[in-house]
């Protein structure tokens, strides 16, 4: 059986990963007539890398943006530099009140910090409890020093490293979204739901 990718990621740097995801590159199926440039765009210019904080603020609004039933969130603290941010916010709210059935879970690998302090998305939580749903990963569950954001099954912002903003974003490559959106699902589910929107809320 071949080694899933979420379970060697960490055994490479960045450069191995971007050549891992355009490796793994969702190739259109379209019968017929394909045109080469269309081709391009999609096999290359959809991958970007990313080095600073406005860099991952672009790329997490954008992959978000994409987004058409479902947002997953690996993330140790909802980082406010990210997803406490005017923009961010205004997209998770385009996103839940014009979709219907959409659902943004998140997933806190570290949620001290969020039981300390307030966060503006941590409230729209609340305020939107059907849509979004946050969990502690539970302590039996894989613990990934990663970041992530994955739109649908097809788009993804990734951060080897929460600590630092060097990642790759793409948004159209559909077999690594899923691999760590199978990641995700699994942590997800052995996280029982805890009561971290009330735990804040007190904070």
């Amino acid at each position: 059986m071949a080694v899933p990718l979420v379970d060697i990621i960490g055994e490479f740097d960045l450069n191995n990963t971007l050549a891992q995801m355009q490796n793994a590159r969702y190739t259109p199926e379209s019968a017929g007539r394909v045109d080469s440039r269309a081709n391009t765009r999609q096999g290359t210019e959809t991958l970007s890398v990313l080095t600073t904080l406005p860099e991952v603020r672009a790329a997490v609004n954008e992959i978000a943006s994409s987004a058409r039933r479902l947002i997953s969130i690996y993330t140790p603290d909802l980082e406010p530099d990210l997803y406490d941010q005017t923009s961010f916010l205004e997209v998770i709210k385009h996103f839940v009140l014009t979709h219907s059935f959409s659902k943004v879970r998140v997933l806190l690998s570290e949620p001290a910090r969020v039981m300390r302090d307030s966060n503006r998305f941590v409230s729209m939580g609340r305020r939107l409890s059907s849509c979004i749903d946050i969990r502690y990963v539970a302590a039996r569950a894989p613990q990934r020093a990663s970041a992530y954001l994955i739109a649908d099954d097809r788009a993804i912002m990734y951060r080897m490293r929460a600590d630092t903003w060097d990642g790759i974003a793409d948004v159209n490559n559909a077999p690594v979204a899923r691999l760590y959106l199978q990641e995700f699902d699994s942590v997800w589910n052995a996280s029982a739901a805890d009561h971290g929107l009330r735990v804040a809320r007190r904070g």
